[in-house]
């Protein structure tokens, strides 16, 4: 019989986000979406800034917030190493969206000595931050 689940770990700097057993996740990777199933082939791979979609043993989802990382992919094991993780229920939307404005206003308005490639790292940062709250609100 094929197994069913896995145990995932999310892992910030700051603490551990989420441990337990999973029957999937979703998260974007350096090569584009990818999508963990019980079984998947070992990878090491950097995770771009976006979120992880977990869906927990029981069928609940779970949206998490990363600013990047790594992830890691073993057997029966799958870890999200993130400088920063956020549960999506943790996000404050407001200030998402007064980051956004900031940068983007920033940019607009940029001189020649703004940093365009860290100007847009901050931009998808607080994009993908948006993101989770709208799924979490569906």
């Amino acid at each position: 019989m094929a197994k069913r689940t896995y145990h995932l770990d999310v892992v910030s700097l700051e603490k551990k986000i989420f441990s337990g057993l999973v029957k999937k996740i979703q998260v974007t990777g350096s090569e584009g979406e990818l999508g963990i199933f019980p079984g998947h082939v070992a990878l090491l791979t950097t995770i771009k800034p976006g979120l992880v979609r977990i869906v927990k043993q029981d069928d609940h989802e779970e949206y998490v917030y990363l600013s990047g990382g790594v992830l890691e992919i073993q057997p029966s094991t799958v870890t999200v190493l993130a400088d920063t993780a956020i549960r999506g229920e943790d996000l404050d939307e407001a200030r998402a969206i007064a980051s956004k404005r900031r940068i983007e206003e920033r940019m607009y308005n940029a001189h020649s000595d703004i940093d365009y490639v860290h100007a847009a790292a901050e931009l998808s940062q607080a994009l993908a931050k948006l993101r989770v709250i709208k799924l979490i609100r569906k």
